[in-house]
């Protein structure tokens, strides 16, 4: 029996995170199953539970990581009202609707998300907040709590209007939604700012 180095397992059980995050995206929780995730990360069914005790266990994983990479890169952007402009064009783009494997994982996942664990929705919910609270802090500096049930439905739209962009079969509605968006999203933060 070969035994890997820890941090060889870290490796791993990062890849197979990685890859199940663009699955997931890309297929769906229900459609997603642990051989299909093991395969993309090039490994063998019986390489999962060396890493996960379920597949509801990598679902939270994977959830946590997306949000995490998801904040992390929302962060690279320009501080203040222009950062909050570029967040919300990069969200409601044609690139982001045209490959969900690549985007966020709310606009992918969210009526999945509601129906799994307790602890896929706990790692949701606080990646989430983590987001928000970066976004309301850019808005409302001194008072960023009063700004977080606001931002929120902010970005809840948002996720209803990408995944409304995703369905429909008409391309130029489906562009004009986004567009839409964007100018319903900047209205609402702008007016977070002002409050």
């Amino acid at each position: 029996m070969v035994r890997y180095s820890q941090e060889h397992k870290r490796a791993t059980r990062q890849r197979i995170i990685e890859t199940a995050g663009r699955r997931l995206k890309k297929d769906g929780i229900d459609g997603s199953g642990v051989a299909t995730l093991m395969a993309d990360a090039g490994l063998t069914n019986g390489a999962f539970y060396a890493h996960f005790a379920s597949k509801e266990d990598l679902v939270a994983t994977t959830v946590a990581d997306q949000l995490r990479e998801q904040r992390e890169n929302l962060g690279a952007v320009t501080p203040g009202r222009a950062g909050v402009e570029q967040i919300v064009r990069a969200y409601l783009s044609p690139e982001h609707r045209d490959n969900p494997g690549e985007g966020c994982p709310s606009a992918a996942l969210l009526d999945e998300i509601g129906r799994c664990t307790d602890a896929t929705r706990q790692a949701y919910t606080d990646g989430v907040l983590a987001i928000i609270d970066d976004l309301t802090a850019r808005l409302a500096p001194h008072d960023p709590q009063s700004a977080r049930v606001k931002a929120l439905t902010v970005y809840a739209g948002m996720i209803g209007t990408l995944q409304l962009s995703r369905a429909l079969a008409d391309r130029q509605l489906a562009d004009a939604v986004l567009e839409q968006g964007i100018h319903n999203a900047l209205t609402l933060l702008d007016a977070i700012q002002r409050s």
